[in-house]
């Protein structure tokens, strides 16, 4: 059984929630998000709590309840807090800077790289970190892993771009046969 499933979400006062047939359309601020649940689970909201149930009892159905409820949840937290993502830059001369809405970066290439950022993301840079906020947590971390994937981290000097939070192992390098 799922554990996620279970749990209902608490709407805060700021979002509204609106059910129409299996999509559900919430409401926070200027922004207005949709989740299509296409039949596949149950939808129920009353006294400001949206709960999920089951169709049926397979395996595909209890996974469908989970992963519904949890991307119920995301929308949820993305209008009233947000999220972030926070990348390091290490390495001599690399270096990223914010002009208009395109993130330019250095990163020991012949060339900058151009990375031009989407509507609804807010990317800021503070010497070495870069970090991207948004509401929509699928679509934050694809632009860090997108961003990530110019220059990944390398093992034997950790040179390149990794998250904060990311533990690069590192190697020896060569040694002479003496």
């Amino acid at each position: 059984m799922s554990r996620v499933g279970k749990k209902p979400i608490s709407i805060p006062s700021s979002v509204q929630v609106s059910i129409e047939g299996s999509k559900i359309v919430f409401k926070g601020g200027k922004l207005t998000k949709e989740l299509e649940t296409y039949g596949r689970v149950g939808i129920a909201f009353k006294d400001g709590e949206l709960t999920f149930s089951l169709n049926g009892e397979n395996a595909q159905a209890k996974a469908y309840w989970g992963t519904y409820r949890a991307l119920a949840n995301n929308i949820v937290v993305g209008l009233t807090e947000g999220f972030t993502k926070q990348l390091e830059i290490n390495g001599v001369g690399y270096k990223a800077a914010v002009k208009g809405k395109v993130l330019e970066l250095a990163l020991g290439f012949s060339h900058p790289i151009n990375y031009d950022i989407p509507e609804g993301v807010e990317i800021s840079v503070d010497k070495n970190l870069v970090t991207i906020k948004g509401s929509d947590k699928q679509q934050i971390g694809q632009i860090a892993a997108e961003i990530r994937e110019f220059r990944p981290p390398e093992p034997y000097k950790g040179k390149g771009v990794k998250y904060t939070d990311e533990r690069i192992i590192r190697k020896a390098g060569k040694t002479s046969k003496k």
